[in-house]
């Protein structure tokens, strides 16, 4: 545990600390008192009651919307189940950047929605609500659709066989074995759009932000470190509230029902009620997932030769991406091209860090017990929640001195990115080593093996294939991460979700076509993941 602990200490405690004390230190005292001044201001308040709200009523959207996929997934058996589990679950993998761009080519300025109707939905909440639900439906089938195919339909079966109605039997049998699941879940989903970022940066506009935009905008344009060192405080701390809960919900599914075999509840659909059940799941997904995935590709490509005076489709807005300064914009140093190996070369090196660190952390989390060990458990998710900006501006201001001199290295990226990647692996691998059977440990340890040879020959071999899929999700999430690489990717080495937000930042037809042409290409690579990842893990039934 030595490793994952002086990990975080020193790249996310550390930075975070330095930050805050910046912030409510003035002349080597703490100034306490800004606390109360920042949290008093009307506009502050506006922010607190805006991420408050709009995080509740993306969670109560993503329930009612996912909630029967999650059953459709559970309780049928039909032609394409695997793929379209695939389909549903590329959002959750993609970055926001690429969610806030789908969305704007969908819903915005000369988007599908204006063009057809005269409708636009961009800088309104419902924009930013339904990318929430896009983004997120993933969470919801996972995690309910997971545990529900495991629970056995006979129980319901007998007590509508004691006289119960399907409604009475699912509210008094069904509901309250999967109530820890769907707590869960909703807790996932707020704690996501609690701490949204960059889809309500590109969607909301300056009307709406959320303790993250804010804390940016205050930290990166104001300058004003005391206002954000509160900011992030309060986002620390509703984290920290919403991951104990959390935990608290798990343990209690993990100990409560007996679980089957998903291969024997599921079926195929009978009925009129089932099959319409099953084709409003197709449509939902064909609306919510893949309409705006498939206009972003579609408006890479249109009027893509308008570059070279022409219109129609084309491949102009790709071809622009292969020089800096294209139409007269100074928007890059390089090539934005670039940016595609760059994402690439700092994402497999993050995955690389994310899998020692992350192994290392599960292993010790598998071999102890105890308050202490479940407290560095939620510790390991803390990342997720806590504000990536502020983490990224702390690596600027401590990692600036020998021993840890980095500020200018390229590998301040990807330990950034690694701190995100770190709990889907801890996540992807615990359920696996807490599986191996502890005598197998202990045999190898009576014949002479040593530790790190019992790893290596018994558990290594057991968890191989969700090393894989934790690799997979460590490099998908590092591909994308953006809130703290915004801060820290040097201007002649820029990542794909840093070079699409500084396009979309600057006028002009051709800035909007090439953000359009990199969000599909970063869109491709995510999806490529995590098709791979379907197709090597075993376990289903995990809440990733």
């Amino acid at each position: 545990m030595t490793v994952p602990v002086a990990f975080f200490a020193v790249f996310f405690a550390y930075p975070v600390t330095a930050i805050v004390g910046r912030g409510l230190k003035a002349g080597g005292d703490w100034q306490f008192g800004r606390i109360g001044d920042v949290l008093a201001r009307p506009d502050i308040l506006d922010v607190l009651w805006f991420t408050t709200w709009q995080a509740l009523a993306s969670t109560a959207l993503t329930l009612l919307i996912a909630l029967p996929g999650a059953y459709v997934f559970a309780r049928f058996d039909f032609p394409g189940k695997q793929v379209l589990r695939a389909v549903v679950t590329v959002p959750f993998v993609l970055p926001t950047v690429v969610v806030g761009t789908a969305f704007l080519a969908l819903l915005g300025r000369g988007g599908l929605l204006d063009e057809l109707w005269g409708v636009r939905l961009d800088t309104t909440v419902w924009a930013i609500l339904l990318a929430h639900v896009f983004f997120n439906y993933a969470v919801v089938v996972r995690t309910v659709g997971g545990l529900w195919s495991q629970l056995d339909p006979r129980q319901e079966e007998a007590a509508r066989v004691l006289g119960a109605g399907r409604f009475a039997a699912f509210r008094r049998v069904t509901l309250p074995a999967l109530a820890p699941a769907v707590a869960a879940a909703a807790l996932m989903v707020f704690l996501f759009t609690f701490t949204s970022f960059g889809v309500v940066q590109i969607l909301g506009g300056p009307a709406y932000s959320t303790l993250e935009v804010e804390i940016y905008r205050q930290t990166a344009q104001l300058l004003d470190l005391p206002t954000a060192a509160v900011l992030t405080l309060v986002q620390f701390a509703a984290v920290g509230g919403i991951l104990a809960v959390h935990a608290a919900t798990v343990r209690r599914r993990e100990r409560a029902l007996k679980l089957v075999d998903p291969a024997q509840t599921s079926r195929r659909p009978r009925g009129v009620g089932q099959w319409a059940l099953l084709g409003g799941v197709l449509l939902t997904a064909l609306l919510l997932i893949l309409l705006p995935l498939g206009v972003l590709v579609e408006r890479s490509f249109d009027g893509a030769d308008g570059a070279d005076g022409a219109g129609g489709y084309g491949f102009g807005y790709y071809r622009a991406l292969q020089s800096a300064g294209s139409g007269g914009s100074s928007t890059f140093l390089v090539p934005p091209l670039e940016a595609v190996g760059n994402s690439l070369r700092y994402a497999l090196v993050a995955t690389l860090i994310a899998l020692v660190i992350g192994g290392l952390a599960a292993a010790a989390l598998t071999r102890r017990a105890g308050r202490l060990v479940r407290g560095f458990d939620a510790l390991l998710m803390l990342p997720l929640g806590v504000s990536a900006v502020t983490v990224g501006f702390g690596f600027l201001i401590t990692l600036d001195k020998p021993p840890l001199d980095l500020r200018t290295s390229w590998i301040l990226v990807p330990l950034a990115q690694a701190l995100v990647g770190v709990p889907f692996v801890v996540r992807t691998m615990l359920p696996v080593l807490r599986a191996v059977d502890d005598r197998l440990r202990e045999a190898a340890a009576v014949l002479g093996a040593s530790p790190l040879r019992a790893w290596r020959e018994v558990d290594l071999p057991l968890v191989r294939r969700a090393v894989l899929v934790a690799a997979g999700f460590a490099f998908a999430v590092s591909l994308g991460e953006f809130g703290a690489t915004v801060f820290i990717a040097r201007p002649d080495n820029p990542t794909l979700p840093v070079a699409v937000a500084r396009l979309l930042g600057r006028s002009g037809e051709l800035n909007y076509g090439q953000a359009m042409a990199l969000s599909t290409i970063l869109m491709l690579v995510c999806a490529v993941s995590l098709l791979l990842l379907e197709r090597i893990r075993t376990d289903r039934s995990g809440e990733f």
